[in-house]
């Protein structure tokens, strides 16, 4: 009997997961009996497994690809960030069209504010941020040199261990043979031993996913959506917009590659991040996604995908943006065309590093807020849809990723036959 391939294994888990969810939130179970901890417990060893994987595979993977890029590196990191710049700012831009366009802060010509009451839960999202100030926004410039590079690990300041990869491989690539030899054969056998860990932790990718949905719906269920869906349907329009349109018409004129034959190779990648919600856990998968699937070499990925995971947020980016003019139609407040920019500029700086921070968009949502003169507590409107809402622009980030890898191993020349369009 042919082996179900693991892609269709993930969305068959996500069905599953989510059936179970339903049941379980309509039973109404509490927390601490058996079924919803074994659940939970199912679902956190999956994500401690996939984030231990992160950080010894990004840095091998970014010093084995920095190291062999030679004086190669320049052209590719200013084609990789031209991408970055470009595509995020594209995000921002639809994220604004459609909450102008629709208005969902807005019913039968009044703010929505006036008909929702707050959520109880906003208070304990306003500890995670209420002391943020765009300070906080500005200190992720001096996150790039950690003090400490074991801190930096055990922090999680992604951002800091990927510029010291970077560094560390470009003097790598300059050593003298009988030194460098040495140096790449261990950094590349760190890279193959964490790949083949990750293959054994994706074989159980199915159960872990199961668990991670059906936790998440056992306690959110579907009650608290009505309300709020006009402003789901809002984002999830301007990501669809951003991912099936503008990222993919960059994937067919400038890379010069199918964006459905893209899409079916990025597809386990993109079913992980959407149930993880966690770009830099489903690294791993978008490294062999990319490799084994969509053909890009070793040395664009071991580069590229990394720096996205970390740097590349258009689906945060464009949520964020989103999110704040909605709650600034909410609460009745009618922004000027400068408090617009405003909210686009700072949504692009967050998109390029706030993962680093925790409770990420939030934090950057509260920035903005407090730029344009909202109070914290109108996040509490977030949250009834935030859960879904992160599992979907965390895949558009992945997608973003894997289009700027792409992009950048057809502008160096690479075949890529997997995903170019059958000629004639």
């Amino acid at each position: 009997m042919p082996r179900i391939a693991l892609h269709w294994q993930i969305l068959i888990a996500i069905a599953l997961g989510g059936l179970a969810g339903l049941l379980l939130n309509t039973l109404a179970l509490p927390a601490d009996h058996p079924v919803l901890v074994t659940l939970k417990l199912l679902g956190q060893l999956f994500m401690n497994a996939l984030r231990l994987l992160v950080i010894p595979l990004v840095m091998s993977s970014i010093i084995i690809g920095v190291s062999s890029l030679g004086e190669e590196i320049g052209r590719m990191g200013g084609y990789t960030f031209a991408y970055y710049l470009g595509s995020s700012f594209v995000a921002v831009i639809i994220g604004v069209a459609c909450v102008n366009l629709i208005q969902p802060g807005i019913v039968d010509g009044a703010a929505l504010g006036t008909v929702l009451a707050l959520p109880a839960e906003t208070s304990s999202a306003l500890a995670k941020v209420q002391d943020k100030s765009l300070g906080d926004v500005l200190s992720l410039f001096t996150s790039m040199v950690p003090p400490n590079l074991a801190g930096a690990a055990v922090e999680g300041n992604m951002l800091g261990l990927i510029v010291f990869s970077l560094v560390y491989g470009f003097f790598l690539g300059r050593l003298p043979p009988h030194l460098r030899d040495v140096q790449f054969s261990f950094w590349t056998g760190v890279q193959h031993i964490m790949i083949s860990i990750t293959h054994l932790v994706l074989r159980f990718a199915p159960v872990g996913v199961l668990a991670l949905i059906a936790t998440t719906l056992a306690s959110t269920g579907f009650a608290a959506l009505p309300p709020m869906l006009v402003f789901l349907f809002t984002v999830l329009l301007g990501l669809a917009l951003h991912m099936f349109g503008a990222i993919s018409f960059f994937l067919w004129r400038l890379a010069r590659v199918s964006p459905l034959q893209h899409l079916r190779a990025m597809v386990p990648a993109l079913l992980t991040a959407f149930s993880t919600a966690s770009s830099t856990a489903t690294l791993p998968v978008t490294l062999r996604s990319l490799r084994e699937r969509a053909g890009v070499s070793e040395r664009v990925s071991g580069m590229s995908a990394p720096l996205g995971a970390s740097m590349n947020m258009d689906g945060t980016a464009l949520y964020e943006c989103a999110a704040a003019l909605f709650l600034a139609q909410a609460y009745g407040l009618d922004l000027s065309l400068v408090q617009q920019v405003t909210v686009v500029l700072i949504a692009l700086l967050t998109g390029f590093g706030m993962a680093g921070i925790p409770a990420a968009s939030l934090v950057a949502i509260a920035v903005i807020l407090g730029a344009i003169g909202l109070p914290l507590e109108a996040l509490g409107l977030l949250l009834i849809t935030d859960r879904l809402l992160d599992m979907c622009r965390t895949a558009v980030n992945v997608y973003s990723d894997s289009v700027a890898a792409v992009f950048v191993a057809s502008r160096e020349g690479e075949a890529l036959e997997p995903l170019r369009p059958r000629q004639g």
